[in-house]
């Protein structure tokens, strides 16, 4: 056994099959992965790396094995998949994991192959556990595989928990010792207790305020968009595809940027923060939809035509078009009265949290400070936004060279 010392839930005992799985390469690399990607620009503290996070999941996944019904077999897959859950995470954890995904066909939680080659997987087999088996426990497959990825999944009352603390915003504070004690298991289905509505409520509130606080934090969203652009066009450069950079780390990343000439200037303003800036700020209700829905082709057409409308390199030009707001923790289910419940059935809070969470979608149009005054108006014509409730920022007394961004004089 091993016992490390958490910033959050202070000592953790690793031992059994995870002690095994704690020095190989593929769990040591996320040691070199940050948790939170570029938030680190926003919230300096906010540093924390995946490998610690993957450590409070297990420490949680064994306490909820405490008291579940789990034959010894079973715990130590459930135990090895705690452990193991994010070592398919590219560099800076998901700032370019849908870039990637859209080359490789691969998201961070499939991860078969990972598992089964190279010391993890000798690993597994020494313990007598099948890798495909933990592999679909990541994937949040079958009834133990809800406790590490699902509604009431161990992953996010450890990250709510952990982010808040490292970026020093309040709102992710969770009652998680309560969280994990009251799951139960319902028609093989993960649930809480009964008594636990307010519970669920908790983990429900700490993540609707810490997605415009931390996790869409506007400076958080540029940056995050830059790394993006930048790691794209290293990937078209065509001398690293982008399978090899899924398996880099933070640093492997930024140096293979540094070295990339059309990504450079990308990689040069992160490191010095540098950042462009918001040229439009619109709600998604201000947003027509084919631009809300558009696909990442169509997006780079659209920064194109905005590029070329307001007279600007079209590397300085960024379309960040979100997701729509969606609320996976109101689906949990609680026991009330005996009766199992969908959360979003039982509390009135459901509704309110999920109209907030619309009206904080934001699109942003990006762009070097210099340039935010021409961009801004081409961005609201060329997206036919309604111009009433939109932030078009106007910047003036900066020179208007191409000089500022591409280096021509």
């Amino acid at each position: 056994m091993k016992t490390i010392k958490d910033s959050v839930h202070d000592h953790i005992d690793v031992q059994g099959i995870a002690r095994a799985l704690l020095d190989t390469p593929a769990l040591q690399r996320l040691r070199r992965i940050s948790q939170l990607g570029t938030v680190s620009l926003v919230y300096p503290s906010a540093n924390h790396t995946r490998f610690e996070h993957s450590l409070g999941v297990y420490h949680l996944a064994d306490r909820a094995l405490a008291h579940l019904p789990a034959r010894q077999q079973r715990a130590k897959r459930v135990r090895a998949a705690a452990i193991l859950h994010d070592v398919g995470h590219a560099p800076f954890s998901h700032n370019v994991e849908e870039l990637l995904a859209r080359r490789t066909g691969t998201y961070h939680d499939e991860v078969h192959d990972r598992l089964d080659s190279g010391e993890v997987g000798d690993v597994l087999r020494e313990y007598d556990v099948d890798p495909a088996e933990v592999a679909d426990l990541v994937a949040g497959e079958g009834r133990y595989g809800q406790l590490v990825s699902g509604e009431l999944d161990v992953d996010r009352m450890d990250y709510l928990v952990r982010d808040a603390h490292h970026t020093g915003v309040p709102y992710g504070t969770i009652d998680h010792s309560r969280l994990v004690r009251e799951l139960t298991f319902r028609d093989n289905r993960l649930v809480l207790g009964e008594g636990n509505v307010q519970t669920a409520e908790s983990l429900l509130i700490a993540r609707a305020l810490m997605n415009p606080t931390v996790y869409r934090h506007h400076v958080a969203r540029i940056s995050k968009s830059m790394l993006r652009r930048g790691t794209e066009a290293l990937i078209d450069e065509g001398e690293i595809d982008a399978e090899a950079v899924s398996e880099m780390d933070d640093p492997e990343l930024l140096v293979a940027l540094r070295n990339c000439e059309p990504a450079a200037i990308y990689a040069r303003r992160l490191d010095d923060r540098e950042l462009f800036k918001r040229a439009v700020w619109a709600e998604l209700e201000d947003v027509p939809e084919h631009v809300v829905d558009a696909d990442h082709e169509t997006v780079r057409e659209l920064e194109g035509q905005i590029a070329r409308k307001a007279s600007v390199p079209e590397e300085a030009v960024i379309l960040d078009v979100p997701e729509r707001p969606s609320m996976p923790e109101s689906s949990s289910r609680v026991v009330v009265n005996g009766e199992v419940r969908p959360l979003a059935e039982q509390s009135p809070l459901v509704e309110a949290l999920r109209a907030a969470q619309h009206s904080q979608g934001r699109l942003g149009v990006y762009a070097p400070q210099t340039r935010t005054e021409a961009v801004g108006p081409a961005a609201v014509d060329v997206l036919g936004i309604d111009v009433d409730d939109v932030l078009v920022t106007e910047v003036r007394g900066y020179p208007a060279t191409l000089s500022e961004f591409t280096g021509e004089e």
